[in-house]
């Protein structure tokens, strides 16, 4: 049997609901579980069908509103995880990826980024510190603010 990690009581503890999974806009699916990782697709800002944040940080988004947003990011990609294989079976998060729509001259996407990796390490503790990239795009899908990936060490297969 499967080691229980209790992430779902965690998130119930700190007052977290995972959303549903945000449907692809694109030719691609939500997660996909490799051995003993999954690895999310990029995941926007979404809420309930709508973008939370849009345009470029530095200029059209503040980066306060950024990094909640990629808070936002975060919770969608766990949402992926859950889906698939069950939050408690992770393990531990192993890397994160944020992309950061921004604005000329802003150099802050790692505190954009932080939104993510924040909430991580208030669900899942020292199993949530992980690698990671902040980087800044021009562009990013539907002309989201940010977009976070992350890939998670999971329970082996039964």
């Amino acid at each position: 049997m499967a080691q229980t990690h209790g992430w779902s009581a965690r998130l119930t503890e700190l007052g977290i609901t995972l959303p549903s999974v945000v449907p692809p806009v694109a030719a691609y699916v939500p997660s996909v579980r490799t051995g003993n990782h999954v690895y999310t697709s990029g995941q926007l800002p979404m809420v309930e069908g709508k973008l939370t944040a849009v345009g470029k940080v530095g200029a059209d988004v503040s980066a306060d509103d950024a990094t909640a947003a990629a808070r936002i990011c975060a919770l969608n990609a766990l949402a992926a995880v859950d889906a698939l294989v069950g939050i408690d079976s992770v393990v531990r998060i192993v890397k994160v990826v944020g992309f950061v729509a921004s604005a000329e001259g802003f150099t802050g996407q790692p505190g954009v980024v932080n939104g993510a990796s924040e909430l991580l390490g208030e669900v899942f503790g020292e199993a949530g510190a992980h690698a990671r990239s902040a980087v800044g795009v021009a562009a990013l899908p539907l002309g989201a603010a940010v977009e976070v990936e992350l890939i998670a060490e999971v329970e082996p297969e039964q």
